[in-house]
């Protein structure tokens, strides 16, 4: 845990969802799965925890980490374990400590059907790691269809705040102030530090404590990180799944747009159509060289083969242009401030988490996306934003 953490921890105990302050429970179940080699078999840990988030939650499922960690076998880019949560919540701290835990431990975090994560659990779960490799870390958050997640703004504890100041009234409120920002600035730096909006964050400390933000729409799971598991419903129209990959990688500029603003292209004049993007790009920085003249060459002339050749070099050079995976389609109309902007977009019709995109600046030529579709589950991005996807019960 960061040891900025434990130098307000003394006050932040004081805080929690619900009353109870009993541990939860931690429950381990060892499956030996076989490997690429007989004598190798590969571990999968899973960690059943239930109950209320209690003081020492968090010490105790260290060492529980710890030795798993020390007597398994690890495979590169894999979590250590995954932990089912089940809880309503408890103490906060013991739960950004938890959550903590999970990304030190690479430990994925998984809400079964049936089961609820409120409040302190809620924050801990946003703490499922895959892998910490570099260059940054692989959240893995799972969420069953049928599952609820749910975050609301924390409490403050009156009755511990009265007998720590004996009851002056002037200094209890000096210090539930203090307690207050103190927790604020906590959620805020636990957001940063787990790559979370802290705008999300910000919107919980603003509501009453008895109000509820649940993981439902595409938007939410894409707010923390977080990926559906189980029946989701149709994707629809390709045209509308353009656009909808489109507003989510632009951030929707200065407006969302719509179905009708997507216009097919065929393969041919998508490949031709970005190499002019690129050309345009080369010239709006005054780059010279022999490249300008290639590009110029190989798009004045009609051999496909060319322009083939030409793009999947520029592809592997590290140029941001889309891999042609299906279906081509131009979506208009984005603004942001001054500049005008399209967005470039393939999709595979069979495979949902295949596709790719780019930014056009009007006049300048290619630009990298405002967003980047989560890496565990990149087909939230052909949903709407507001598409319900896992029902509040």
């Amino acid at each position: 845990m960061p040891r900025w953490l434990w130098v307000f921890a003394i006050g932040f105990l004081c805080w929690s969802a619900v009353p109870e302050t009993h541990a939860f429970n931690i429950a381990l179940d060892t499956k030996s799965i076989p490997g690429l080699s007989p004598k190798a078999p590969l571990v999968a840990h899973t960690l059943r925890i239930t109950g209320p988030f209690g003081q020492g939650d968090g010490d105790k499922l260290r060492a529980m980490l710890a030795g798993l960690k020390a007597k398994t076998t690890r495979t590169a880019g894999q979590p250590l374990a995954t932990a089912e949560l089940s809880s309503s919540g408890g103490d906060l701290l013991e739960g950004l400590k938890v959550g903590y835990l999970f990304r030190e431990f690479e430990v994925a975090t998984l809400v079964r059907k049936g089961d609820v994560c409120l409040s302190a659990c809620a924050m801990a779960f946003l703490g499922g790691t895959a892998s910490r490799l570099p260059p940054m870390p692989v959240p893995s958050r799972t969420i069953e269809i049928g599952g609820q997640v749910g975050f609301h703004n924390f409490t403050l504890d009156a009755t511990a705040v009265q007998s720590e100041t004996k009851g002056d009234a002037t200094a209890g409120i000096a210090r539930g102030f203090g307690l207050g920002r103190a927790g604020a600035s906590a959620l805020i730096r636990y957001a940063a530090d787990l790559g979370i909006d802290v705008g999300f964050i910000a919107q919980l400390l603003v509501r009453p404590p008895d109000t509820w933000i649940y993981i439902d729409t595409n938007e939410m799971f894409l707010t923390v990180g977080a990926c559906p598991s189980g029946p989701e419903p149709p994707l629809g129209r390709l045209e509308q799944q353009a656009v909808n990959v489109c507003n989510h990688a632009s951030r929707g500029g200065s407006s969302f747009a719509e179905s009708s603003q997507a216009r097919p292209m065929s393969p041919r004049d998508a490949k031709r159509y970005l190499l002019e993007q690129v050309q345009r790009h080369i010239e709006s920085v005054n780059v010279k060289g022999p490249l300008v003249g290639q590009l110029a060459g190989v798009l004045a002339s009609k051999d496909d083969r060319l322009i083939d050749s030409v793009y999947s070099d520029l592809r592997a050079a590290g140029i941001s242009l889309p891999e042609p995976v299906g279906r081509s389609f131009i979506v208009s109309g984005y603004t942001f401030g001054e500049l005008q902007a399209d967005c470039h977009v393939n999709l595979s019709g069979s495979e949902p988490d295949k596709f790719g995109f780019v930014l056009i600046i009007t006049g300048v030529g290619l630009s990298r996306p405002l967003a980047l579709p989560p890496p565990m589950c990149p087909g939230l991005f052909r949903y709407d934003g507001q598409q319900v996807l896992n029902p509040k019960r």
